[in-house]
């Protein structure tokens, strides 16, 4: 027995089948290679940050451990989650439990943590946005989704002006996820609600001289 969906999608592929298939040149003119000095480049980032009301903390590489422990205990965290590929010294200072993900770990239960630690692959400072892309040290999706509390980790050096040079530092083939801020929405009288569709504090981390 054919069932609806299957009658659908044949008509689809039927569909696509007849129609024509003409060769379309996709305009590729995007302005790229825009540079700014280091400091310049992390005011930009910071100020997008925390207009997204993204909280942000600088520090240097030898002090991620001492900072990201401060922010978790000022958040009362007592158990977070951990891509498996992150730099275990980065959790060095935190007395809380530590929970390494995995991949059979339904999602539901992530909710369970009081939040989640990841890294990042690349950041853009004119629309504060940071990019996941699965990585070893950033994990799944739902680990980052999941939790109530993202503590992400951001590298200056990866922090690119705008969206063209931020994406052409990414693969294609991996899943990317982009972060603009803590999760918000605004309901039907425009009251903003945040953690709708992922966490609610968003804490990052940047390294200025990694």
């Amino acid at each position: 027995m054919t069932t609806a969906r299957e009658t659908v999608l044949g008509r689809i592929r039927d569909a696509l089948a007849l129609a024509p298939t003409p060769d379309t040149a996709v305009p590729r003119h995007y302005r790229t290679g825009r540079t700014l000095p280091d400091d310049e480049r992390l005011a930009l980032f910071t100020d997008r940050l925390v207009d997204y009301k993204a909280q942000v903390h600088t520090c240097t590489a030898d002090r991620t451990a001492e900072v990201i422990a401060q922010v978790l205990r000022e958040r009362g965290a007592r158990k977070v989650g951990v891509p498996t590929g992150l730099d275990e010294r980065w959790l060095g200072a935190y007395d809380g439990e530590v929970q390494q993900d995995r991949d059979d770990i339904p999602a539901p239960r992530l909710d369970a943590l009081d939040g989640v630690v990841t890294g990042s692959a690349v950041g853009c400072a004119e629309t504060g946005t940071i990019f996941l892309d699965g990585s070893p040290d950033q994990g799944r999706r739902a680990l980052s989704l999941v939790p109530d509390l993202h503590v992400c980790v951001v590298d200056l050096s990866a922090v690119e002006v705008g969206v063209p040079e931020a994406v052409g530092r990414l693969v294609p083939e991996r899943p990317t996820t982009l972060i603009s801020g803590p999760s918000a929405t605004s309901d039907i009288e425009l009251e903003r609600v945040e953690g709708v569709h992922g966490p609610r504090t968003l804490a990052v981390v940047i390294r200025v001289d990694a």
